[in-house]
């Protein structure tokens, strides 16, 4: 490098180093991805092919219907359509998703985390409480009330929930940072794991009675 400037080489070693340094993996969009040496075996990290940009029109990036009301008529009262990559393919490699919550008088979407996104949450219609619990060891409950036109956060990978305090119907809209979010609902995964979790590790973790614990998991397994 005879003649280069000692400050040019400098500033191309430190521009080098920034590059390694901040060079991180993509965000997974599935739960894990184990690897293979066989190319016969393997899957496409996001699940998706691309297609031809030639082919593309303009229904691959539209959905019909997300203003008709969907059915809360469940244990819970409350219904999420959930668009992503699978709903519209189009939103393939941009990270973002939609998803439309309605709630019955008092229903409930239950504790759940994404662990591949961030929410944020509008509501349109009623009043929804709403909030997330911060991880160990605050374990803290950041909670908050809304009215139609409020919008609420919540952090990725963290518990969250909406509850409908009113005897009126309600409903939100919420985007979330993932074209596959994921959802991991708390009860259900916990006590309606397959196969079943040794009742003796929910018991100790719980502090409940281990008839509680096994009729929690026959109801879940349901």
């Amino acid at each position: 490098m005879k003649g280069v400037p000692n400050f040019v080489v400098t500033l191309s070693l430190m521009a080098l180093a920034c590059s390694v340094a901040t060079a991180y993996d993509p965000a997974p969009l599935q739960d894990f991805c184990v690897a293979v040496n066989s190319s016969t075996q393997a899957v496409f990290v996001n699940g998706k092919f691309c297609k031809d940009p030639n082919l593309v029109t303009a229904s691959d990036f539209f959905f019909q219907g997300l203003n008709i009301p969907r059915n809360t008529a469940n244990q819970l009262g409350s219904n999420v359509t959930l668009l992503t990559v699978d709903n519209i393919f189009g939103l393939n490699t941009l990270g973002i998703s939609l998803a439309r919550l309605d709630f019955a008088p008092y229903g409930v979407n239950q504790p759940h985390l994404h662990p591949r996104a961030s929410e944020i949450l509008v509501v349109l219609q009623g009043t929804l409480y709403v909030g997330f619990i911060t991880s160990n060891p605050d374990n803290r409950l950041i909670t908050k009330t809304l009215n139609a036109g409020d919008v609420f956060v919540f952090p990725i990978g963290h518990i969250h929930f909406q509850f409908n305090v009113r005897n009126t119907n309600a409903v939100a809209f919420a985007g979330l940072g993932s074209q596959n979010p994921g959802r991991t609902d708390i009860a259900e995964n916990i006590f309606g794991a397959n196969p079943p979790i040794n009742p003796d590790v929910l018991t100790k973790a719980f502090q409940l009675d281990k008839n509680v614990v096994e009729s929690l998991q026959k109801k879940f397994a349901s």
